[in-house]
């Protein structure tokens, strides 16, 4: 009897996380197995072990009820814990003490579930920048250097009389001149950034773009300080544009200034104007058509042989038709780039200056040489 009630004892740690079914299987094949021993038994034994097979049998029930209630819980949790779990049954079904089983929901991989931290890159080093004006002043006019601050040229006009045929026994005509002494100041035309030491050392691209981006912006200051001298020195335009269109305007006043003994060799548009006469028509209906007078190759237009420049510096509907040898760019001091780590409170805040300035002016020295007008002039 020992015997049996040790089986009996052992019976019941086996059964321990087992569903009803399978208690049930486990306590007919015991009964099975020992019921020759089991009859033999003193009615009070055997009433024993039927209170034992029934206190398994009660415990049995309750764990089935957790089971199940666990089992509902699961399946509130998603498909995926229930596809772990029907992918694991095996290793499950033999859970009981000292042999556990670990199971691990398996997913899609995603970037944002999967990876801790950023992915690989690849680095530009070139910074892409806003391109600098397609045309300057300074493309387009000569250079004069002087040491000091002011530039002074003269500028001659006739004055009265003229010279003439002289008739035999009289006095020759006699012709002056005026004289002006004009005076053109120079100026800074100037601006500064400022960026950290640490910046430097981890933007490895910045001191090598830096300096395109200042002297781009310098570029664009010169021209629009320029343009205002430009306006003011230049003779304004008589053109009327009713009955002409943009072409006939630029060859009139191409026309006057050479009866006026100049030499145009350049045009200055905006670039909506340069296109703009690059759609005229034939006639209307006609078709584009450039007239014989206009040539456009290698992407330069040329009106009459003299070629047109856009510039973005020039305020809409205007435009420039002259001989720029009359005028000059006056330079006290070059443009420069320097960079400074101790100017101002640079040195104890870890910072560095760049700096960019040229001292210059601009001088229309033949007013005359020069046309400022108007496409929509009337």
């Amino acid at each position: 009897m020992e015997g049996l009630e040790k089986e009996l004892n052992d019976l019941s740690v086996k059964l321990e996380g087992k569903s009803k079914v399978e208690v049930k299987a486990a306590i007919d094949a015991f009964e099975t197995k020992n019921k020759e021993v089991i009859e033999l038994a003193v009615k009070s034994v055997k009433d024993e072990m039927q209170l034992k097979l029934d206190a398994i049998q009660a415990h049995a029930d309750k764990l089935d009820i957790k089971l199940q209630e666990k089992a509902k819980k699961d399946v509130a949790k998603g498909d995926a814990v229930k596809s772990a779990i029907t992918e694991n049954f095996d290793n499950i079904k033999t859970v009981r003490k000292g042999n556990a089983v670990q199971v691990k929901a398996v997913g899609d991989m995603t970037l944002a579930l999967s990876l801790t931290g950023d992915q690989p890159r690849d680095y530009n080093f070139n910074p892409v920048s806003v391109p600098a004006p397609l045309v300057n002043v300074s493309d387009l006019v000569g250079n004069v250097m002087i040491s000091g601050g002011t530039y002074t040229f003269v500028r001659v006009a006739k004055g009265e009389g003229s010279i003439s045929a002289q008739t035999e026994g009289s006095s020759k005509t006699q012709i002056d001149y005026d004289y002006s002494m004009i005076d053109v100041n120079t100026d800074f035309i100037a601006g500064f950034a400022r960026y950290s030491k640490k910046m430097a050392n981890n933007l490895p691209f910045l001191e090598s773009s830096l300096p395109n981006e200042l002297r781009r912006d310098y570029a664009i200051a010169e021209n629009s300080a320029f343009n205002t001298v430009l306006a003011a020195g230049a003779t304004a335009s008589t053109e009327i544009i009713t009955g002409k269109n943009k072409i006939e305007m630029l060859i009139n006043e191409i026309a006057k200034l050479e009866g006026a003994n100049y030499a145009s060799n350049g045009i200055v548009i905006t670039p909506a104007d340069f296109y703009s006469i690059l759609t005229i028509e034939k006639s209307t209906g006609a078709g584009y058509g450039l007239p014989g007078v206009v040539t456009f190759d290698g992407g330069v237009l040329r009106v009459n042989g003299i070629p047109v420049y856009k510039a973005t510096w020039l305020a809409a509907n205007k435009y420039f038709v002259g001989d720029w040898s009359r005028v000059k760019k006056v330079t006290t001091e070059g443009l420069s780039l320097e960079f400074s780590e101790s100017e101002g409170t640079n040195f104890v805040k870890n910072e560095i200056t760049a700096r960019i300035e040229a001292q210059v002016a601009l001088a229309v020295e033949q007013p005359a040489a020069l046309v400022y007008g108007d496409f929509t002039a009337v």
